[in-house]
């Protein structure tokens, strides 16, 4: 980016930080926003406050489902395509401190990242498309951005990045300032701070049998976040998507985005039912393990040995493939426990899918290019159709299976 844009993107961006966080923190006393509404961040949701912001699809159950999804696989209505061909992926930061717990709206994603943010503490980076274009999903509780979150969205040409802030200390921790160097602010990143009420509300009464500090509580929806990402001009239906170093002129996000190759039939299921491994040694909060159903081929979730639930729906999330990725983790690399992975390059990647498990290859050449897992031959592993979940580790982790 030339000197001048950059230094004008980054004054955009603070000024627009700085103001939309005045105003958020007005409203949050209960105080008239802009157009007559009004914020009381310490009471109930109101209703009223999460009016659709477009109409959602209205899906007949005969509708026949045989339009395959970029990210995921599965497979959707041409409604549900039309719909997603004129959006981009969002790829949402989710929390996963204990008192965040359970989130909302993670069952529905495509695509999750699982990586440590600091002190043991994993967090979630989900990637939504296609599963919630019939219905407005809540997401909660949204939190704040990591350098290696980043490289990954960076591989899913330009997603709209949802977060609340993010590291800022200097050096290579700084997720905020890396957002500004890559252009970010004026073309994909829905930072809270620089939105605000009502796309993004600090709901205190979510868990409804426990207290929580205010960090736990920032709540969006997918319909909200679009309608922002439409009023930017960030749409699928942008003049030129960037695709690794190249400018490529696509009439849609998928034109520009080399999915990952899923398999057309489901094979006979495995024997490897089980699948457990630690984040963390002495963290058993983090600890998660995988269980596989058969009948469903999914793999159940458990994390710090209790079932792992989705607040939306209040089941226990399901995932049609596990990844976990192997790779270089160094850190704490500050005083407030910032990480580092090595997200570029090449390592060993376990997946697991239909009950079996292969060992594998990942590749990223580099930050804007797509994560890839092959075999020993260099081919793409295909994956099941569905939900893939990444869980992101230090080489020195053991999967046990």
């Amino acid at each position: 980016m030339p000197k001048k844009s950059l230094i004008l993107a980054l004054v955009l961006y603070v000024v627009s930080s700085v103001t939309s966080y005045g105003v958020f923190s007005f409203a949050k006393s209960g105080s008239v926003l802009p157009g007559g509404m009004v914020s009381d961040q310490n009471s109930e949701v109101d209703e009223n406050e999460t009016t659709l912001l477009s109409t959602l699809l209205e899906i007949q159950p005969s509708d026949p489902k045989d339009q395959a999804c970029p990210l995921s696989g599965a497979y959707y209505t041409q409604q549900e395509r039309d719909a997603w061909e004129k959006r981009r992926p969002l790829a949402v930061m989710v929390e996963n401190s204990p008192d965040a717990r359970p989130q909302s709206g993670l069952s529905d994603a495509d695509v999750i990242f699982e990586l440590v943010a600091e002190g043991a503490v994993t967090r979630f980076m989900a990637l939504f498309y296609c599963g919630v274009q019939a219905n407005d999903t809540t997401l909660a509780p949204i939190r704040s951005a990591r350098t290696y979150f980043v490289d990954y969205a960076s591989g899913f040409n330009l997603p709209l990045y949802v977060h609340v802030g993010g590291a800022n200390l200097a050096g290579p921790a700084n997720a905020i300032g890396q957002i500004a160097d890559y252009g970010w602010a004026l073309e994909n990143d829905l930072n809270q701070f620089s939105i605000g009420y009502p796309t993004f509300i600090r709901n205190e009464n979510r868990i409804a049998d426990k207290e929580v500090a205010t960090e736990h509580t920032m709540e969006t929806t997918t319909e909200k976040l679009w309608a922002v990402g439409e009023e930017r001009g960030w749409t699928n239906m942008s003049p030129e998507m960037k695709y690794g170093r190249k400018v490529i002129p696509a009439e849609n996000w998928a034109d520009a985005f080399i999915p990952w190759t899923f398999e057309d039939s489901v094979p006979a299921a495995g024997d490897v039912r089980n699948i457990s491994h630690e984040f963390w040694t002495g963290y058993k909060q983090y600890d998660v393990s995988w269980s596989f159903d058969p009948a469903t081929n999914n793999y159940l979730r458990t994390m710090g040995g209790e079932p792992h639930v989705d607040m939306n729906d209040g089941k226990q999330i399901a995932a049609s493939n596990v990844i976990v990725l192997l790779t270089v983790e160094k850190g704490p690399i500050d005083e407030l426990k910032h990480m580092l992975y090595t997200t570029t390059g090449t390592g060993k990647a376990l997946i697991f899918k239909n009950g079996q498990a292969i060992t594998g290859k990942w590749s990223k050449k580099t930050r804007e290019s797509e994560l890839r897992f092959t075999d020993a031959s260099g081919k793409d592993i295909p994956l099941a159709r569905g939900l893939t979940w990444i869980s992101v580790v230090d080489t020195s982790t053991e999967v046990n299976y």
